[in-house]
């Protein structure tokens, strides 16, 4: 696929089985078809300002921000998570230059004390954690904008498949003090997949 010009981006998809070597495989990938914007190349080049495939998932963020002009310029965006794919990128391209940036990030990950204090004086929470429904309105300041990246089966007997899906954030609650707040499924997921559609677009430009 590397070598093979009528192929302009190809992803891997993740997780691969433990047996397998994860970054050796994602080093593989010419960072020219990097869709994913998982090669170390890419995401230096990202870190740096230069121009890169950002990943698909924190791209889409940065769309949805943009697109509902959600006021990001000065303000406290706290991401919570601190994964390669969503959620240390997202805390560099938060605080970068941009229609979508130039905010005061603060990145939060399972051993941050008193986190609770920390998302009770953010304008932004972005949350890539993997745990259903973590956070709680009490941990909110009104007009808060949630963007919730979570995504997980939980077992619900009165679904017809046996489980219902959530995200990390307890919509119902969180979402009644929240001016601005992604649903799961259905918001930055479909944003993923145009995400990595447009960065695969950008590869057939670049590769003409």
């Amino acid at each position: 696929m590397n070598e093979n010009d009528d192929i302009d981006g190809f992803i891997v998809q993740l997780p691969l089985p433990k047996h397998i070597d994860e970054q050796k495989v994602l080093m593989a990938v010419n960072p020219n078809k990097d869709v994913d914007g998982f090669h170390p190349e890419n995401f230096g080049k990202m870190a740096l300002d230069m121009e890169s495939f950002i990943p698909a998932t924190p791209f889409g963020i940065l769309q949805l921000l943009e697109r509902h002009q959600v006021e990001t310029k000065g303000k406290h965006t706290v991401v919570i998570g601190r994964s390669h794919i969503v959620g240390r990128p997202m805390s560099i391209l938060m605080s970068q230059k941009g229609p979508a940036g130039n905010s005061t990030v603060t990145l939060t990950h399972s051993h941050t004390k008193n986190l609770s204090e920390i998302t009770k004086q953010a304008d932004i929470i972005i949350v890539a954690l993997g745990v259903p429904e973590f956070l709680k309105a009490d941990m909110v300041k009104d007009g808060v904008v949630i963007v919730d990246v979570g995504i997980s089966r939980v077992p619900d007997a009165s679904k017809k498949r046996g489980y219902a899906i959530k995200g990390d954030v307890a919509f119902d609650e969180v979402s009644k003090k929240a001016s601005f707040i992604t649903p799961v499924p259905g918001g930055v997921g479909p944003m993923t997949i145009a995400m990595l559609l447009q960065n695969t677009l950008l590869a057939r430009k670049r590769n003409a």
